[in-house]
């Protein structure tokens, strides 16, 4: 699973773990079915829990909850992902500038 949607997705069950999966997946812009794979993949590694609220007559309802290896993963997915768009970002300016260079 890429550093991208894996960050995007403990961010999201960080920022409302009462999210459905499909919340989630319009949110993340990805297919509830990409969504539901990536997040077996999380709960598999153990950075996330999925409860179920017991007294809900809508057993379908998850709470996501980060782990606490959930949440040391998600730092370090953070400072890749950050670490990789920095990049990405320095390259696009120098590209700006050769760009406006060659229009003058």
């Amino acid at each position: 699973m890429q550093d991208e949607i894996t960050y995007k997705i403990l961010k999201a069950i960080e920022d409302n773990p009462s999210q459905s999966q499909r919340e989630l997946s319009k949110r993340l812009g990805v297919s509830l079915g990409k969504l539901n794979y990536c997040l077996q993949a999380l709960i598999g590694r153990g950075w996330v829990k999925a409860n179920n609220f017991r007294e809900n007559p809508n057993k379908a309802d998850y709470l996501y909850l980060l782990t606490p290896a959930g949440v040391e993963a998600k730092t370090k997915v953070t400072m890749r992902f950050l670490q990789r768009k920095m990049e990405e970002y320095e390259r696009i300016k120098v590209e700006i500038e050769e760009l406006m260079e060659e229009s003058r």
